[in-house]
């Protein structure tokens, strides 16, 4: 996080596409804000997750289409394992939308825990995420 702000990398955008109208656009986060959020809900509730996933971040709640108005349709654009950008899925919090081979990939590649149900694995996503983000934060699974 203070390597992205030294840089002035302050928001983090990404592009997201409507299921109803399949118009894709670009949305962008507040990096401080956003991270905030997100680790504000792990120190809350990490010790009732049990290491899975709650709901919220199972099913999320997408954002609203900026083109038709259309409410929890635009889902995160996500070509190949390669291109996924993670930062933005996990600021908002749509992590849930990329399927369990791309969550084990990114699990692979940092060295976290790979095997196991969906919850599990994006449970340990998220940790991943939040840990490069912040190594002194409640982010140890």
């Amino acid at each position: 996080m203070s390597h992205l702000l030294a840089n002035r990398i302050d928001s983090i955008a990404g592009e997201v596409q409507c299921r109803r109208c399949e118009r894709v656009f670009e949305i962008e986060y507040d990096l401080r804000q956003k991270f905030l959020e997100v680790g504000a809900f792990i120190a809350e509730n990490k010790w009732t997750m049990h290491d899975r996933a709650p709901q919220e971040w199972m099913s999320p709640v997408l954002p609203r289409c900026g083109s038709c108005g259309q409410e929890n349709a635009a889902r995160p654009v996500i070509v190949g394992k390669d291109g996924i950008n993670w930062l933005f899925l996990l600021l908002g919090q749509m992590l849930g939308c990329c399927t369990l081979e791309q969550l084990k990939y990114f699990c692979e590649h940092t060295g976290n825990h790979r095997t196991g149900a969906k919850d599990r694995v994006l449970y340990y996503t998220y940790l991943g995420l939040c840990k490069q983000l912040d190594p002194t934060g409640p982010f140890d699974p």
